[in-house]
């Protein structure tokens, strides 16, 4: 039997008994690597049973990725393949700058001679997660004795920013997936003012995945070091150009030791807390916010928890409402792939 999660995924073939005992594939996309899973299903959970990376940009489309995978390692016996996208999904059908390729389900379903495949956004997938994630699996930010049950809302800054929510229909939550960081960021002081101008040179129209994402984090240091004038020491200025940006951003930020760096979070987290505050509003997720992502997986030691919530909660008239709202860090790396396979499996009921 599978125990309550947190949060209660509408999953309605997770009781059927013809998903009790199965398989799928499971991918997760990506522009430049791609992974692709075994899942098998015992008694409504999902386990891994077989994993490969694999270059995305190797392969002409994605059927040939599952075709390599499936003679690599011997796969047969399978029905169903469940793909997470980077980008939008319409109608089966995903067309993105963040793949070499548009794909779509039903051309992978007759390319793989499968009954069934399905495209998912990938933050969507990430909601689909939370089929699998108990308490332990959280960090609170902030939490409430007058939480209400309601909507809730998933904001992952990584390559891009994702935002997601899942719509709470009175017993459980159904994710879905929206584009909503690619719409437009606005300042608030005039110091932001500057930092709109700066990023307006640079895109012509600024987005809040220009502020909030690896490329956004980039632009918030480079803002600082060359419009806000803070200084920057050889040796990072070394590894800035030489080595992984998050991660020097990360190591510096642990050790306290560039004035520049701690700009650099600092600011990120302010923007960060007021587009979570965008997002729990336009979705009314009373039921809660969770913090994901690559960069949240990096730098979740750095939040000042006390001041993320103090400026998350800053609003014209809906303080009251924000202030009760629980918050949440969940950290796993394999969440958009186990997403995947828990959709695949489960979200029909094996009669369909």
């Amino acid at each position: 039997m599978c125990a309550k999660t947190k949060f209660p995924l509408y999953l309605p073939g997770r009781d059927c008994p013809t998903n009790k005992n199965t398989a799928v594939i499971a991918a997760d996309l990506r522009r430049k690597k791609s992974k692709i899973s075994v899942y098998n299903c015992s008694e409504g959970d999902i386990q891994l049973k077989v994993e490969a990376d694999y270059n995305t940009e190797d392969f002409p489309d994605f059927s040939a990725i599952a075709q390599k995978f499936i003679s690599d390692y011997q796969i047969s016996g399978i029905e169903r393949i469940s793909i997470a996208v980077p980008g939008p999904v319409i109608s089966g059908r995903c067309e993105t700058e963040n793949l070499p390729w548009v794909i779509e389900a039903e051309v992978v379903r007759t390319d793989l001679g499968f009954k069934k495949a399905y495209l998912i956004n990938d933050l969507e997938a990430t909601a689909y997660s939370l089929a699998d994630v108990y308490d332990n699996k959280f960090e609170t930010i902030h939490t409430s004795k007058n939480r209400v049950r309601g909507n809730v809302a998933i904001l992952a800054p990584g390559n891009g920013l994702g935002e997601a929510g899942l719509f709470y229909d009175g017993v459980s939550l159904r994710p879905f997936a929206t584009e909503g960081g690619h719409s437009e960021f606005s300042p608030r002081t005039d110091f932001e003012i500057q930092f709109y101008q700066f990023l307006n040179k640079i895109y012509g129209i600024v987005t809040w995945e220009s502020v909030l994402s690896k490329n956004g984090i980039y632009n918030i240091y480079r803002f600082l070091r060359d419009v806000g004038r803070h200084k920057e020491d050889q040796g990072l200025n070394e590894k800035v150009h030489n080595e992984d940006f998050l991660d020097v951003i990360a190591g510096y930020g642990r050790e306290n030791s560039s004035r520049l760096v701690d700009l650099t979070v600092e600011m990120f987290l302010q923007f960060l807390a007021r587009e979570a505050n965008n997002l729990v509003l336009k979705l009314k997720a009373t039921g809660g916010l969770i913090i994901t992502g690559e960069i949240t997986d990096k730098i979740h030691s750095l939040i000042d928890r006390e001041k993320f919530y103090k400026d998350f909660k800053i609003s014209d008239r809906m303080e009251h409402l924000l202030k009760d709202i629980p918050i949440y860090i969940l950290r796993n790396e394999m969440g958009i792939i186990e997403g995947a396979a828990y959709y695949g499996t489960f979200i029909e009921t094996g009669n369909q």
